[in-house]
């Protein structure tokens, strides 16, 4: 018994030594300092202690390859040391050094870390001479069975990059809250809903950055650890670009294509000028995805000119504006202190005129010459991108309804039956453009005009009753449905123009399901039955919303105190996965009942599940 109790500790002692040195490979090196010289400041760095584990993605960890595939997702404490030890950092910035801080030499990390640079509209010069991470490091690249990961932190304290050293002209003592963008740290409650909202989204099939991990500390802040395979963002080239720097252009982007290469998401191409057109056409169809997903989804992503809140793949990044609406709320707006955001409506805009800047850019790397933007302004990519924005647009639309993929294709293979889904995507908008004769008013974070339909529940109820009997819907039912809690009876009245667009709902709903019954060989009953288990999940009536996410936070954060870092991270992924709403996926229907078994955080996960029933229909 001794010797086997032995070996079960040297055992455990060797798995604990082989993930601390793995994670001892994320120390400050990444080959994007090499590449591009110019693209970073770079930092020593020190310990930042009394750091707490508030959460760690398990299965990220093991997708990355940091920890072992198939183990228990448990938290020893070995994992939880390497974890802090690796990722618990602050900055030695400009005013700990004018300022002659001390820092024992212990705390002081081997490596530097560097910020890069990239372009920001919060800046001044708008050519990203001074602007890039403000609050952020990269703790390097990861090399692991899938691929090479970027690793990054948020809130490991202020840089020279930040607007508030730009705009002042003045370095910052990091945690200063008296300048806006000027303390270098992180609420942890605005780090939970990242992570949160970044897990619900990855598992929904959007593109993201992901959270490996939260680290709280007393004074209410945190560090969040972020990972992608490629964290670079449009605004990495911008900045080269619009200061005419071909060198500098030509290197960041060379290193962009190799890493898409090395990842195996592009292909291998020799030739300098086919390479570049290629990037182009494959950031034009990401692009144009993305803004027809977020735009049916209803997710706000603030794009703006400088191609600063967005990954380079069209991936989210920065969730600090970033939301998740109920219904469509397409007069919002983020009050980001200076100015107002772009709403959800004009982000497909955005996403074309960044095309319209790749267009340029890469005529700039081919032919050596910067062309004026405006020369762009119908290049063949921006005619393209509007091709792929209105065949996704549609696509996403039968998606809502609940048809499967095989009857997506055949419901746009012909030109007639395109010009069905066309018209029921017209009516359709017509209902979820609808707003509050109340009009614009303020919000927590920013200015709203209320929607007020909720197209989900009409998508949703329609199959069940159609297959009861019920078809058509009488006006009055339709439009009770419909309504939102942001709807006045002045808002809901059934004018006769309202009343025929219901019917034109319901026309064309009808021949989209008798077309797909005709093209598949079954029964319309058949089609709707199928429809309505899809459409259950796809517009569940619990959707979580920016509002709600704030909320579930903030519970979160309270839980943490009672609770165990497996319990906390188990109530973590119930909830999560109570948020899956693709048929497709997996651990769709998985969740349903497992969290009635945790006694420990049950009453907390049912609370959380119930605010986002509460707000269910916010921003």
């Amino acid at each position: 018994m001794r010797r086997s109790n032995r070996k079960i500790k040297k055992a455990g002692k060797t798995r604990a030594k082989s993930v601390y040195s793995r994670f001892a490979r994320i120390n400050g090196k990444h080959p994007f300092k090499t590449a591009v010289p110019n693209g970073f400041v770079d930092y020593a760095v020190r310990a930042r202690r009394g750091g707490k584990l508030f959460y760690f993605n398990f299965d990220l960890a093991e997708e990355i390859g940091l920890i072992p595939r198939g183990g228990r997702q448990v938290m020893t404490k070995a994992l939880s040391r390497a974890v802090l030890d690796t990722f618990s950092l602050q900055i030695i910035n400009e005013y700990d050094i004018t300022h002659g801080v001390k820092i024992p030499k212990e705390d002081v990390r081997a490596h530097r870390y560097m910020a890069t640079r990239y372009l920001q509209m919060q800046h001044p010069d708008k050519k990203g001479l001074t602007s890039g991470d403000g609050r952020s490091i990269w703790n390097g690249s990861f090399k692991g069975p899938h691929g090479r990961w970027d690793i990054s932190s948020c809130g490991s304290g202020v840089t020279r990059l930040s607007p508030a050293t730009a705009i002042e002209k003045r370095y910052f003592k990091t945690g200063d809250k008296n300048a806006s963008y000027g303390s270098g740290r992180l609420d942890l409650s605005d780090g939970v809903c990242a992570a949160l909202m970044s897990d619900i989204f990855h598992r929904n099939q959007i593109r993201t950055e992901r959270t490996l991990a939260v680290i709280a500390y007393d004074d209410g802040t945190c560090i969040t650890v972020r990972a992608g395979k490629n964290l670079l963002r449009p605004a990495h080239f911008f900045m080269h670009l619009k200061r005419g720097d071909y060198p500098g252009l030509k290197r960041a982007v060379d290193y962009h294509i190799a890493r898409q290469v090395e990842n195996k998401e592009w292909p291998s191409i020799r030739a300098s000028g086919t390479k570049y057109r290629d990037m182009l056409e494959r950031i034009t169809l990401e692009f144009a995805k993305a803004a027809a997903q977020f735009e049916s989804e209803y997710i706000f992503c603030w794009m703006e000119w400088d191609g600063d809140n967005i990954l380079a793949d069209a991936g989210i990044i920065d969730y600090g504006s970033v939301r998740q609406f109920g219904l469509f709320h397409h007069e919002y707006r983020y009050d980001d202190v200076d100015r107002l955001s772009t709403s959800i409506t004009e982000q497909k805009n955005k996403a074309k005129y960044l095309v319209q800047t790749f267009a340029q850019l890469t005529d700039f790397l081919i032919g050596g010459k910067k062309k004026s933007l405006k020369a762009f302004k119908n290049h063949r990519s921006i005619r393209r991108f509007e091709r792929i924005f209105e065949q996704a647009k549609d696509e996403a639309l039968l998606y809502r309804i609940g048809f499967d993929k095989n009857a997506q294709a055949l419901l746009l293979r012909s030109a007639q039956d395109r010009e069905t889904v066309r018209e029921f995507r017209a009516v359709l908008r017509y209902f979820e453009r609808a707003k509050a004769k109340k009009g614009r008013h303020a919000v927590a974070d920013g200015i709203n005009w209320d929607a007020i339909f909720c197209v989900r529940d009409i998508l949703r109820e329609l199959p069940p009753l159609y297959l009861s009997g019920t078809n058509p819907i009488p006006p009055e039912q339709f439009i009770g449905i419909l309504q939102s809690e942001y709807a006045s009876s002045a808002d809901v009245r059934i004018s006769r123009s309202r009343r025929e667009k219901m019917a034109r709902f319901q026309r064309a709903y009808g021949r989209l399901v008798q077309r797909a019954a005709d093209m598949t060989g079954r029964t319309t009953d058949a089609v709707l039955r199928e429809i309505r288990e899809r459409s259950a999940l796809i517009n569940r009536y619990s959707r979580v919303t920016g509002d709600a996410i704030i909320r579930v936070a903030g519970r979160m954060v309270q839980e943490w105190k009672v609770l165990s870092t497996d319990a906390l991270h188990h109530m973590f992924r119930d909830f999560v996965e109570e948020q899956i709403l693709r048929p497709e996926s997996p651990s769709a229907t998985a969740a349903s009942g497992r969290h009635a078994k945790r006694r420990k955080t049950r009453g907390a996960l049912y609370a959380m599940l119930n605010t986002v029933r509460k707000y269910r229909e916010g921003l």
